[in-house]
């Protein structure tokens, strides 16, 4: 599953190859963005990559999310098996600590 959304102004790309997400994931998205947006206002685009490697009892999900702002962006990511909606809170606040960093 790949789109590419406009959400308030900001570009959103999720990549998807051979992943089905659940349903509610895309507004867990826009919350994320909702979330890193009170700690910067200048988001151009965020970019998310879902993945799974292996298969069966050895599979392991990969999330990585780039946050587009002027200047170097901030990047982050997470592998485990954990369920995609923890992954995604996860990079969420990774990325917020590293706009904090920034400051």
């Amino acid at each position: 599953m790949n789109y590419t959304e406009n959400y308030k102004g900001i570009k959103i790309d999720v990549q998807a190859p051979q992943v089905d997400l659940p349903e509610g994931l895309q507004a867990q998205i826009r919350k994320s963005i909702d979330k890193i947006s009170r700690f910067t206002h200048d988001i151009n685009a965020v970019d998310l990559y879902f993945n799974i490697s292996g298969t069966g009892n050895s599979a392991v999900r990969e999330l990585g999310m780039r946050v587009g702002i002027p200047g170097p962006d901030v990047f982050s990511d997470e592998k485990g098996n954990d369920r995609w909606n923890t992954m995604l809170r996860s990079v969420t606040d990774k990325n917020i600590r590293q706009l904090q960093k920034d400051k």
